[in-house]
């Protein structure tokens, strides 16, 4: 008891403070990144393909992320950890930005946001499943409470014809694949550092994406300077840079409150479409993103106690 007090005194205000407002600010560059990633993919996505952009992106950010790792010099997981990474990169670094690439061109990048950010709910749901984690009523009140949000999305997107509806559903399958991937990346992370799991997942990604490497090369010498130059943010600044502060701060404070922050993701992604590209979500999208975020907060006790078991990740778009 003594020894905590004297511990105690030894640490000044200043120190505490700077020890809480570090992980803080780390979590909200994540957000901003996060949120500017649907902007850039949305903006390089009218000159370069899905898939041309997925690989572009996950190559860039591959080489990001092993500087990073060579520098720590972190070791290598185990091969019993490796089938699962491989699951993680394929579905979150994978099937997830292709699908939602393809759902950018059809939709406004606010709105994918809206879409994507009901993934927490697939979380909980999956690991109900998988985990055995139970479907308790909170759960079950905010699943109805996101979907209902997601029909009227779909229903307002709808209206620009079913190019755009097509989106909307693109964007569900790309929050589904996130989702899957958390939970199955749950036991990894218990031997391994986020931040190894993160970078061999976008080199698997890399490489599930190659068949798109001649589609690539011939876009590339078309493109605009302006696309190649979003390509290679979105696989420095989100990706590598993004996933490394989230790891940061998620390391220095609890995942609830970490995860917290990620309900910002959507208004800085409408906010970002409006200044940079002059686009906004159709008026009754609102509407459905207000209705899946209410969905996620009816859930969010489930929520919280999965995080418990589960850290806390996010789409990063």
């Amino acid at each position: 008891m003594e020894s905590s007090l004297d511990y105690g005194a030894a640490v000044s205000p200043g120190t505490v403070r700077r020890e809480e407002l570090l992980p803080l600010a780390a979590a909200l560059v994540t957000v901003a990144l996060w949120a500017s990633a649907f902007v850039a993919i949305r903006s390089a996505g009218r000159d370069l393909s899905p898939g041309a952009l997925s690989l572009s992106r996950l190559v860039v950010g591959a080489v990001a992320l092993g500087a990073v790792i060579a520098a720590r010099r972190e070791p290598l997981p185990g091969r019993g950890d490796l089938p699962a990474i491989v699951l993680v990169g394929v579905l979150w670094f994978g099937i997830y930005n292709v699908a939602l690439n393809e759902a950018e061109r059809r939709v406004d990048a606010g709105t994918a946001a809206m879409l994507v950010n009901i993934g927490p709910i697939f979380i909980a749901v999956l690991a109900g499943v998988i985990l055995r984690e139970g479907f308790p009523r909170t759960l079950v009140a905010g699943c109805a409470t996101a979907f209902a949000g997601v029909i009227v999305i779909g229903v307002a997107t709808s209206e620009h014809g079913v190019h755009a509806g097509w989106g909307a559903v693109l964007c569900v399958v790309a929050a589904l694949a996130y989702a899957a991937a958390v939970v199955i990346q749950k036991p990894v992370l218990t031997r391994v550092s986020g931040l190894q799991v993160t970078f061999l997942a976008c080199v698997v990604g890399a490489i599930a994406c190659l068949p798109f490497a001649p589609t690539l090369a011939g876009e590339a010498g078309d493109a605009r300077g302006s696309a190649i130059a979003w390509a290679i943010y979105l696989g420095v600044a989100p990706t590598a840079i993004g996933f490394t502060t989230w790891a940061y701060a998620l390391a220095r404070t609890t995942a609830g409150r970490t995860g917290a922050t990620l309900y910002l993701v959507p208004p800085l992604a409408i906010l970002m479409g409006w200044a940079i590209l002059g686009e906004s979500p159709p008026a009754l999208a609102f509407g459905g993103g207000a209705l899946c975020l209410a969905g996620v907060l009816v859930a969010r006790g489930q929520i919280g106690r999965l995080r418990r078991r589960v850290p806390a990740a996010a789409p990063g778009a």
